[in-house]
């Protein structure tokens, strides 16, 4: 029986064969070694200390990799070093084009490091978060990228017992776990809705998601509710509606609070494609957008550009958010430069367009 290294204490690729697999053989370092003609210790310092061989022996046995399809077996090495070149990172739906942004932006910063991003999808769900965060813990990851800022009590635990960076993203939390880099959703809400009265719109409606299980929704509505208590508004139910996402609540969430309320006449949507929606429904109505009614959305999605008329929304700094957080897991890692601040507020700017 060929013998197995242990694994390495300093956390590099150990020298094992490999096993056997269903469908075949799996390509060993010994195999590498033997079709570059190279020793085993040769195959292990390309991979590992590539500074310590010439430039053509490096060249040499990095091909041979690639030709043979060698995949290092980084499991073991992970697990002595309690750690690995992977950062996770959770959104709540891949599906949703808002995470895109930030997602990009972690993984330019990490690919441009030598560095690697996992993703995954919780669904909207805090006990699949949790479960994704003990599976991420389990593979070794270096650091987490978390949008969510609510989480259970037992992912809360076992992140503290982690000691690895922490980074949420999806609100400007007071406490965080360990770094919140990202915007304030409250100013960002009562800001514009500041604005919209600023632009001579009395009687202002706003739309959201269910903020029971959405702190971000929950978050802009306390925002709107503080600007209207700001302008010595009074708060109207008639005027708040919380509803599904999609294109058809967003123009049924207007029409609905128009029968309600007909004296609104304007409508603050904390979500472009309910904004979106309502638009759209306008002008099937042939309701004139903004004399009939003022429509304004909450992210600058591509399409807002392009309707007619172009919706007012907020500008959010969704890629700027994934890269500083990017670059904040390896500042910690690095151990580098001044200790980045446990909040890091990126701001917002209200685009002022057709819609309002």
């Amino acid at each position: 029986m060929k013998k197995r290294g242990a694994p390495a204490a300093d956390g590099k690729i150990v020298l094992t064969e490999g096993k056997t697999r269903t469908g075949g053989q799996a390509v060993r370092m010994i195999d590498v070694a033997n079709a570059a003609n190279v020793s085993l210790m040769t195959v292990s310092r390309a991979l590992n200390e590539p500074s310590k061989l010439s430039e053509e022996t490096r060249k040499l046995v990095l091909d041979t990799v690639r030709r043979i399809g060698y995949v290092p077996n980084h499991i073991a090495s992970n697990l002595a070093s309690a750690r690995s070149n992977v950062v996770g990172q959770i959104v709540p739906s891949i599906q949703n084009s808002l995470y895109s942004h930030t997602i990009q932006g972690s993984s330019d910063v990490l690919r441009a490091a030598g560095m690697h991003l996992l993703l995954a999808d919780s669904g909207y769900s805090l006990d699949e978060e949790e479960a994704l965060i003990g599976a991420f813990l389990a593979q070794r990851v270096c650091g987490l990228v978390l949008h969510n800022t609510a989480h259970t009590p037992r992912a809360v635990q076992i992140i503290r017992q982690a000691g690895i960076p922490i980074i949420e993203t999806g609100d400007l939390v007071h406490n965080p776990l360990d770094m919140a880099i990202s915007y304030s959703n409250f100013n960002a809400s009562k800001e514009m809705t500041l604005y919209l009265a600023a632009r001579g719109y009395k009687s202002i409606g706003f739309v959201c998601l269910a903020t029971r299980n959405n702190l971000r929704a929950k978050e802009r509505l306390k925002g709107y509710n503080a600007a209207l208590t700001a302008l010595g508004r009074a708060r109207n139910p008639a005027l708040v509606r919380e509803v599904e996402g999609g294109l058809t609540s967003g123009a049924h969430a207007m029409t609905d609070m128009m029968q309600r309320a007909p004296e609104v006449d304007a409508i603050f949507f904390a979500g472009d494609v309910l904004a979106v929606g309502a638009l759209f429904e306008a002008q099937r109505r042939n309701w004139k957008v903004p004399e009939r009614i003022a429509i304004a959305g909450f992210d600058d999605l591509d399409i807002l550009r392009h309707t007619v008329p172009r919706l007012t929304c907020l500008n959010l700094p969704r890629l700027e958010i994934g890269r500083r957080s990017a670059e904040a897991v390896l500042q910690r890692l690095r151990n580098d430069g001044p200790v980045m601040p446990g909040r890091l507020d990126l701001g917002f700017e209200i685009i002022q367009r057709e819609s309002t």
